[in-house]
């Protein structure tokens, strides 16, 4: 087969950047190790900038998250046993949207399926080569059939285990990392939110966080021990923890109810550079991961794409390489202000070892800042909604 761009994983950041291609009028085969209910049942954010929503709309996928999506004003940040909103429309002007990450994912899968493009799920053995020369492909086996895709460029959206990465020589890549010393253990459960925004609990048993996935479906985070294993957190015990982290209205007003999904998560920061390893470029997952702290994960994934595919649009409309060249140094900016404020998020909200005493004084001198200072309270807001492209 022969196309102009092999897009490795159907992933949000790929399908994202195959329909954005397509719109370009640029042919693109996207390649997918698993099956479609599988890419569908990985339970993700459900947190979209403004960009990520006008992305969608571009490409005519967004009609569903605007039925559905459920547009914030702000959040809120709990400490000391009382809660502070920041309103972030008013500091910025700009909102957030709650739409989970698989319906985003859906929504693009149905555009392409509509626009009759390709993409080969259950291709096994992916492989990139020779990216770094003008002859680049992409190899994979289907239903015990080994098969080749020439291609011009290469798009690795494969996540942070994927292939793509992996196959470039250590020499020519450099890695950043800061595993955190704690997960989230987070439930889903079909139960009303406890609040209509996001609470953000600073506490002395550890952090919590309280979202949603609709008007009926709750998402909830406890920090946890690394080691620990979900079988030691049978609802109750889950539900009685977060009641204990969040203020007392939250904890009155807590609706509980079973589990639909219980999962726990490792966090940490990580960032590989460069992002373009000669006709092949990493985006999304592949490149970069953050805390879930700030909700930047898929953000960060529509930002790169959208680099990517202007820097491509530019290469075949305009015979100039000037994207291309620049797509490592503009996604990446863009990425460490993220890493950045993930980080910071993460910082000032979570118990470490040695938030004791003097760390404990310091983040509770920091949140009070937040919520006094507009300043401060702006400068939450902008990195929270988005940076702009």
């Amino acid at each position: 087969m022969r196309t102009k761009v092999a897009i490795i994983g159907a992933g949000p950041a790929g399908l994202l950047l195959g329909q954005l291609l397509h719109a370009d009028g640029i042919d693109n085969i996207i390649l997918e190790r698993q099956t479609p209910d599988y890419v569908l049942g990985r339970i993700r954010a459900g947190l979209l900038e403004e960009g990520t929503v006008a992305l969608l709309d571009k490409l005519g996928a967004g009609a569903r998250a605007h039925q559905e999506g459920l547009v914030h004003n702000g959040i809120e940040l709990a400490f000391g046993g009382a809660r502070h909103r920041i309103d972030m429309k008013a500091a910025t002007g700009k909102t957030v949207m709650i739409y989970g990450q698989t319906e985003v994912t859906l929504d693009l899968m149905n555009a392409r399926r509509a626009a009759g493009l390709t993409t080969v799920y259950e291709a096994s053995g992916v492989k990139p080569h020779d990216f770094d020369t003008d002859h680049p492909s992409v190899s994979y086996d289907k239903d015990g059939v080994s098969h080749e895709i020439e291609c011009d460029f290469i798009a690795g959206c494969d996540g942070f285990h994927g292939v793509s990465r992996a196959s470039v020589k250590p020499s020519a890549i450099e890695t950043f990392e800061r595993v955190y010393p704690f997960g989230w253990l987070g439930i889903l459960s079909e139960t009303p939110p406890v609040s209509h925004e996001l609470i953000y609990s600073n506490h002395a048993r550890g952090f919590a966080l309280c979202t949603m996935r609709s008007t009926h479906r709750s998402r909830y985070y406890v920090q946890c021990p690394l080691d620990d294993h979900i079988d030691q957190w049978p609802d109750e015990r889950f539900w009685d923890e977060l009641k204990r982290r969040v203020d007392q209205e939250a904890a009155d007003h807590l609706v509980t109810g079973p589990s639909i999904e219980k999962s726990i998560a490792p966090l940490r920061s990580f960032v590989a550079e460069p992002m373009r390893f000669g006709r092949m470029f990493l985006a999304g997952d592949a490149a970069h991961i953050v805390p879930p702290t700030g909700a930047k994960g898929l953000n960060l994934a529509a930002s790169d794409v959208y680099y990517l595919s202007g820097a491509l649009r530019e290469y075949y409309e305009e015979k100039s390489s000037t994207g291309i060249d620049g797509y490592s140094q503009k996604a990446l900016a863009r990425v460490w202000k993220a890493v950045r404020f993930s980080w910071w998020m993460t910082s000032i909200l979570h118990r470490f070892p040695d938030t004791e005493g003097f760390g404990a004084k310091i983040q509770l001198a920091e949140l009070d800042y937040l919520v006094s200072s507009k300043a401060a309270a702006t400068s939450l807001s902008e990195n929270y909604v988005g940076l702009p492209y």
